[in-house]
């Protein structure tokens, strides 16, 4: 069972490069003591973050959608949209940032099927003890760079997930998330704080993911697995995700509902840096 590891709340100033570290190590090994390739995954994505984000105004993380293994790279247009849109909106405000992605699933064989049973139990319970594990770390590097604002960006359940982790965070002030998409399912769980930005609709037709319309989501799921077969007997190898099609789920940074949303939070909440 995952314990929630214990972080000191004394660090309010940066300090040493090297202190940073032996502190990651430690949180660590309290989180995944008996898993050597799942702690040595978060401690190298965790330093990317941090070392990426020294003497940058902004950390922006991506939460991939689907099953949260997508690398930049094959992530759709539409959601690699919104990344660009806000780091564009924060470039033209004069701020500096960082952009990374943290993957909270892994490629391996049968993983997903691992991954259904995991998002099953974070449908029902509002649990995810990646959130768990991310949170604590996302505290360590606020408390080490408390003049950079961190924020999380995502859609679909990597916006769910995202939702997980800022409740986790508790009242960490510089951490900020945009969160787009969310299946139904994971909103009674969610909590919405002056630190969050949800959008539920993209502006120009309703999104059946979060409007309850299970007609319209089974109807895209199953013809997803249908194309997604025909490509795989035609010996072609394409992501499932890239095979849903589902109207009102895309959120693009051109519709209405997206960039103007995101661009008055941020500046409701940043002003354009002298």
């Amino acid at each position: 069972m995952l314990k929630q590891p214990i972080i000191s709340a004394e660090q309010n100033t940066p300090h040493d490069a090297g202190d940073f570290n032996k502190d990651l190590e430690t949180l660590a090994n309290q989180l995944f003591r008996n898993n050597l390739r799942t702690k040595t995954r978060y401690i190298n994505s965790l330093l990317d973050m941090y070392q990426g984000a020294e003497q940058k105004d902004f950390l922006v993380i991506h939460s991939p959608g689907g099953w949260g293994n997508t690398e930049w790279e094959e992530v759709q247009d539409w959601e690699k949209s919104i990344v660009t849109g806000v780091t564009s909106t924060l470039r033209e405000s004069g701020y500096s940032y960082y952009v990374t992605q943290y993957l909270r699933g892994v490629k391996r064989q049968w993983g997903h099927i691992v991954d259904v049973f995991r998002d099953l139990r974070f449908f029902s319970t509002g649990t995810n003890k990646r959130a768990i594990a991310l949170a604590p770390g996302l505290k360590l590097i606020a408390s080490y760079l408390p003049k950079t604002n961190i924020i999380l960006v995502a859609a679909s359940q990597g916006a769910a997930f995202d939702n997980a982790v800022m409740r986790e965070l508790g009242d960490t002030t510089n951490i900020y998330s945009m969160e787009l998409g969310t299946f139904f399912p994971y909103m009674k769980h969610r909590k919405i704080t002056e630190r969050t930005l949800v959008i539920d609709n993209n502006g120009i037709i309703p999104d059946p993911m979060c409007e309850r319309d299970l007609g319209k989501g089974t109807k895209a799921y199953f013809r997803a697995f249908g194309k997604w077969a025909r490509f795989r007997i035609a010996g072609k190898k394409v992501k499932f995700t890239r095979c849903i099609n589902t109207p009102g789920h895309e959120y693009n940074w051109d519709f209405p509902g997206v960039h103007t949303n995101i661009i008055n939070f941020l500046n409701q909440k940043f002003a354009m840096k002298n």
